[in-house]
């Protein structure tokens, strides 16, 4: 049964799609089946991944609102055993269309338990934003990766999200956790990024994955290619660190 992981941080640019991307196609060169679920109405995952998200005939939108069928929605990326549930703007329209579902905030929930068996891990690259579309992300996961930029106001984002997170399994998911923390963005050359890091891991110990992801060009570049980094340029560090950080993700879901 796949594990569904909620990408999420209620601030915007700190990597979340980067990471959600990367991971992903990380975890299929370990040999794990991955989909991977764009949730925000921006696409950028959609078209990190080579997709054009203005053509597709089906997307995430019709699907939740019981418009077609997941195999009608799916579309198999230029990476082995890595699939995508795409979105484009239209998924901004399903914020006031889902108002007249009953059990709005589990739509996701039910297309992903149908499907969750045939992959080892689910992911969701949710919007920047608390909103109705994160709502069902973070219901239908068992658990919530936070990247976290390394820069002054990245402490305060991370008290917002855990408190999110308390009020979604409180009123919808008793079962969701952290999967943990991942520092994205890092410039060594900097105080403030250690500053960062040392402050975070002060409030969160057990949390934090070893892995760091650095400012790196190669990353930067990769979506303009509509590929992850690993096909880009794996001997980047980029591609290193989220190697890296996918041997964690295994040993956490090991233990």
């Amino acid at each position: 049964m796949g594990r569904i992981i909620s990408v999420t941080n209620q601030k915007g640019g700190v990597g979340k799609t980067t990471t959600n991307i990367n991971l992903s196609a990380a975890l299929t060169l370990a040999g794990k089946k991955v989909l991977t679920v764009d949730i925000d109405p921006q696409g950028n995952t959609t078209s990190g991944l080579g997709v054009d998200k203005n053509s597709l005939p089906k997307t995430l939108y019709n699907l939740l609102l019981g418009e077609c069928y997941i195999e009608e929605a799916l579309v198999e990326t230029k990476v082995n055993n890595l699939y995508l549930l795409p979105s484009n703007i239209n998924l901004a329209g399903a914020e006031i269309e889902l108002i007249e579902f009953n059990n709005r905030e589990y739509m996701l929930k039910r297309i992903l338990d149908n499907c969750k068996n045939f992959y080892d891990f689910i992911f969701i690259d949710c919007p920047p934003s608390l909103n109705i579309l994160t709502v069902n992300a973070l219901s239908a996961s068992d658990t919530m990766l936070v990247p976290i930029q390394c820069e002054y106001y990245a402490l305060e984002g991370l008290s917002q999200l855990l408190r999110t997170m308390d009020m979604v399994k409180n009123r919808l998911n008793p079962f969701l956790r952290l999967e943990g923390v991942v520092f994205t963005m890092f410039d060594s050359r900097t105080n403030l990024s250690m500053q960062v890091v040392d402050e975070v891991k002060k409030h969160l110990p057990n949390d934090i994955y070893k892995s760091i992801i650095p400012r790196n060009v190669r990353l930067a570049e990769a979506p303009s290619h509509g590929v992850p980094i690993c096909v880009y340029d794996g001997r980047s560090k980029g591609a290193d660190s989220y190697a890296m950080l996918a041997e964690e993700v295994l040993a956490r879901d090991i233990l």
